[in-house]
């Protein structure tokens, strides 16, 4: 091949070369603006009281960040990712963040997960607060609103909390040990009590607003150092939380449709729990918060449980309004 033939081939395949690295690069450069953008991890347990959050995920609305909701079996298991920085946040019981910040886990409750929604539900045979004396009822965990209902429960029908055997037990196990006569009764989230009511195995004692009006259960909680660091991103996600709030209440067929991604429900269960839960006004308002707090100090639970200012942060929810 003649010397100026060969230097021409040459160039060309250097130019082709270069143009095809240079493509290599812009692609790569893309990718790579797309892995730097944060994932927020949020905990969460497979109950109605975190519809918020599976409406948001599947919504997938962000400019700034990317949505990983991260299902945990136990209240105790969330906690531990959630004080670990495991996770930046998660839907979980407000009682037990209180007792994390108490504990010196910087950590911001800045929404509800949901309003009311926790009924009492006992055996069929069960009539009033007076026929649970004795009895075996069950809560999900030591340090929840459910706990203090019961407490409040009891003292306004004129029994003190000892008349009861009261037992932690997971919720899924409630429904099955109501049927099976092994509790007399139990108040959890949804929808473990509705499944209860839609197999006729159990019936609503009382709902949570006859006993204690404004009661606080499920917040969402961020750590503060994700607030703080990333906070363009945490008022996006906010921002996005309350949207499928307002989405989560229209509960219809699409609610229903997202929701069934994350808990393995029947439709008539999760339209009963629906009709016990609301999800529309999702701000934490200081009257309630301090109620709790006064519950929780009643009850020897916590001694000197967080007060407002020190555990709510509602600036986002307020921006997301």
């Amino acid at each position: 091949m003649k010397k100026p033939i060969r230097r021409f081939i040459l160039l060309m395949l250097a130019a082709v070369l270069t143009l095809s690295l240079a493509a290599c690069g812009s692609g790569s450069s893309k990718s790579t603006g797309d892995g730097e953008k944060k994932t927020v991890k949020i905990g969460y347990l497979p109950i109605t009281h975190a519809v918020p959050l599976y409406i948001e995920k599947e919504m997938q609305e962000y400019e700034n960040f990317n949505l990983e909701l991260v299902k945990f079996g136990s209240w105790p298991e969330l906690m531990d990712a959630l004080n670990t920085g495991r996770i930046d946040g998660a839907s979980v019981l407000v009682t037990l963040a209180m007792k994390a910040k108490e504990q010196g886990i910087d950590l911001s409750a800045v929404a509800l997960g949901h309003r009311d929604g926790n009924v009492f539900v006992t055996a069929n045979d069960i009539n009033s607060a007076e026929d649970l004396k004795g009895k075996t009822f069950a809560i999900p965990h030591k340090f929840s609103t459910h706990n203090i209902l019961l407490y409040q429960m009891l003292k306004q029908n004129g029994l003190k909390y000892e008349d009861v055997k009261a037992v932690e037990m997971p919720p899924a196990e409630m429904p099955a040990a109501l049927s099976e006569g092994r509790i007399a009764g139990y108040v959890v989230a949804e929808p473990f009590g509705a499944i209860s009511v839609a197999i006729e195995k159990g019936k609503v004692l009382y709902q949570d607003q006859d006993v204690w009006k404004d009661s606080i259960d499920c917040t969402l909680v961020l750590r503060n150092d994700f607030i703080k660091k990333d906070s363009k991103v945490a008022q996006e996600f906010v921002d996005q939380y309350v949207k499928a709030g307002d989405l989560a209440e229209l509960k219809d067929e699409h609610t229903h449709e997202m929701s069934s991604k994350y808990m393995k429900v029947e439709k008539d269960v999760l339209d009963l729990s629906f009709k016990w839960i609301s999800y529309d006004d999702l701000k934490i308002k200081e009257a309630e918060f301090e109620e709790l707090r006064k519950n929780l100090m009643e009850m020897g639970l916590m001694e000197n449980p967080p007060t407002y200012s020190e555990f709510v942060d509602h600036s986002l929810i307020d921006k997301a309004m």
